[in-house]
């Protein structure tokens, strides 16, 4: 129990409003940009399979758990896009579960279909939850729910440019569902907040063996401090992906409600992902905690997996199989 109040106070100090229910984090996403844009939907124009598994912050009792399954496809000769994503995951007395399908719509801007400007847009159901019964408030006269859950609708909207060397989108969750508010008994939920997404990378060529692949995500939700992400990878004879990112926290613009003493630094993140077959990748990162979690916590590891059908198709030289 004293480590789940120890998660509360650290999320408090890293300038998590505590009844703010913050998006699951995954360090993988630049590998399938669906579970941050729905506008990616249909991006590697192929049917693809992917699923993350994330244990966040390992030794701590009630640390994240996050898990989510996405598929996508293009349909109309590569001008649409489709996607259904299922997402989960846990956090000490509270739980998420959420369904999405997505629809793109691809805007071929020459006439190879190489460079497309994609609009996207997610439509789906959020149930958040809490179970009051691991939990030992304060006041002992408090009446706290022991399971209470809530299902509501939602929906996500984004923008996602991309060609042969060049890709960049924004996003924006939790458009609906931020919109109910808890009261009676819904009031011991977390309130949700718009999340805003702002994404780019690039791909170069460094001899015939050897790829670069920098990018950056830069994320807000008007609550905490703004994260920004910086990644750099190298993919090594078109079979193995390493690399890693760096995050932290970004003084945007003012957040006066914040504390003064934020500590910005949160994670280093060294990653890997092969290619066993051309159709299969699989994927593993670590999270190095550097900030105010990094004496409490194991540290952070994720898996992903990811299949592609009718890959043969797929020009390896290219961001899109990405």
């Amino acid at each position: 129990m004293k480590k789940i109040f120890l998660i509360a106070g650290l999320l408090t100090s890293l300038g998590l409003t505590v009844h703010a229910q913050q998006d699951a984090q995954y360090s993988q996403y630049m590998f399938n940009g669906i579970y941050i844009n729905p506008a990616y939907a249909g991006y590697k124009e192929q049917l693809n399979l992917h699923a993350f598994y994330r244990n966040q912050w390992t030794g701590l009792k009630g640390a994240p758990e996050s898990f989510s399954l996405a598929v996508d496809a293009v349909a109309n000769d590569g001008n649409v896009g489709l996607a259904l994503q299922v997402s989960g995951d846990k956090l000490g007395a509270q739980d998420n579960l959420s369904a999405y399908v997505s629809y793109a719509y691809r805007i071929r801007l020459n006439r190879e279909g190489s460079s497309r400007l994609a609009l996207g847009l997610s439509v789906g159901m959020l149930q958040t939850g809490i179970d009051g019964s691991v939990l030992n408030p304060n006041d002992p006269e408090t009446d706290m729910p022991a399971g209470l859950h809530r299902l509501t609708p939602d929906a996500r909207a984004g923008i996602f440019y991309s060609d042969d060397r060049y890709y960049a989108g924004f996003s924006v969750d939790n458009i609906v569902v931020q919109a109910f508010d808890n009261k009676g008994r819904f009031l011991y939920l977390p309130q949700t907040k718009l999340h805003y997404y702002l994404t780019a990378g690039t791909l170069i060529p460094l001899n015939e063996d050897i790829q670069l692949k920098p990018s950056f995500l830069l994320k807000d939700d008007r609550g905490g401090p703004t994260s920004l992400d910086l990644n750099a990878f190298l993919l090594l004879k078109e079979v193995v992906w390493i690399g890693g990112s760096y995050r932290t926290g970004l003084k945007v613009y003012d957040k006066s409600y914040l504390q003064k003493n934020l500590m910005y630094r949160n994670a280093a993140v060294a990653a890997v992902e092969v290619f066993p077959v051309p159709n299969l990748r699989i994927g593993y990162a670590y999270d190095f905690s550097v900030g105010p979690l990094q004496n409490y916590s194991g540290g952070t590891h994720e898996i992903s997996v990811g299949f592609t059908f009718n890959k043969q198709n797929i020009r390896m030289a290219t961001p899109r199989v990405f």
